[in-house]
């Protein structure tokens, strides 16, 4: 495989950021707010607006954690850049990243938009709901376990070459 580098990673975090909006826009144009649709036993399609973070902490505080979680992703954002140009060609840590500077900048865009993140899928099981994500969130959630699971690898010793 020939060397990466770290355009290829921003491509394809380009390209799910992209998923994650025409996913969005899909669900805007054909669900209601309060509406569910029943997909299977367990997973329903239903449009809700978080105003906070993950599991909606914070989303009662008053509308500044808007701004605060948009500058908090920017942040976030940049720093990733950063590492992606200096391990471009670190695989799994690379991908990690590309999943996570999409999922923030997915989420991003809704709160610059709508002052809030577009979630609309829902899992349940028994009577207990998990709280409704989306494909920015899912590709957060999916680099945050790589990036733990390539903490966990072993690394050459100091003096191995490869």
């Amino acid at each position: 495989m020939s060397r990466l580098r770290s355009g290829h990673w921003l491509a394809l975090a380009t390209a799910l950021i992209a998923l994650d909006q025409v996913t969005k826009w899909v669900v805007l144009s054909h669900i209601q707010l309060g509406e569910t649709i029943v997909v299977a036993p367990f997973w329903n399609w239903a449009l809700a607006f978080n105003t906070g973070a993950a599991f909606s902490f914070l989303s009662d505080a008053g509308g500044w954690q808007r701004w605060f979680f948009t500058g908090l992703a920017f942040a976030i954002a940049g720093w990733i850049v950063v590492m992606l140009r200096r391990h471009a060609s670190d695989l799994h840590l690379s991908l990690a990243l590309s999943l996570i500077l999409a999922g923030a900048l997915g989420n991003v865009i809704d709160r610059i938009r709508f002052g809030a993140v577009v979630d609309f899928i829902q899992w349940h099981v028994a009577g207990y709901y998990w709280p409704a994500f989306n494909v920015a969130d899912s590709a957060i959630v999916g680099g945050a376990i790589l990036l733990a699971l390539t903490q966990l690898r072993p690394r050459p010793a100091s003096g191995d070459h490869a």
